[in-house]
């Protein structure tokens, strides 16, 4: 099912003539390797980065510190202005940012472990979505990352 969403989201940006850069934090890279699986997908793939700490997130995305410490790292705020920011940092068409708590710690109340935003930018749509996931780190980072895949679909 993965391979086959990224092969179609791979076809219809090339043939949109679309492109996108990702900022990812708890997914740690892997929104970035499914995008770039398939060959020739520099012709759409321009920027990804994981912005993991606050730090990053305020000096690469330019959050402003006082948006994470209203609203939190992990946080609707905070996923739409990383898909904005690396979007306008990348000059492309769509931008993507990923937020949350893959665990085995970090939760806090209201946010259990499994919590994620998942933020689409683009000119036209702008998407942003919360997900609580189950399972262990590893399966809660594959199903953001895979979810940021299907809301990239949808926003075409």
């Amino acid at each position: 099912m993965a391979q086959h969403i990224v092969r179609q989201i791979h076809i219809s940006l090339i043939k949109n003539r679309k492109s996108i850069a990702v900022a990812e934090s708890c997914t740690g890279g892997i929104l970035s390797g499914l995008l770039t699986q398939i060959g020739a997908s520099s012709q759409y793939f321009i920027l990804g980065i994981v912005a993991y700490s606050n730090k990053a997130k305020e000096i690469i995305l330019k959050i402003p510190p006082s948006i994470i410490k209203k609203y939190g790292a992990v946080s609707k705020t905070t996923a739409r202005l990383m898909a904005q920011n690396i979007r306008r940092i990348a000059n492309v068409d769509f931008g993507i940012g990923i937020t949350g708590i893959a665990g085995p710690k970090g939760a806090s109340p209201g946010k259990p472990v499994g919590t994620v935003f998942v933020a689409i930018d683009s000119k036209k749509r702008k998407i942003c979505k919360r997900f609580v996931f189950k399972g262990s780190r590893v399966l809660i980072r594959k199903k953001a990352a895979l979810k940021a895949i299907e809301l990239l679909k949808k926003a075409f």
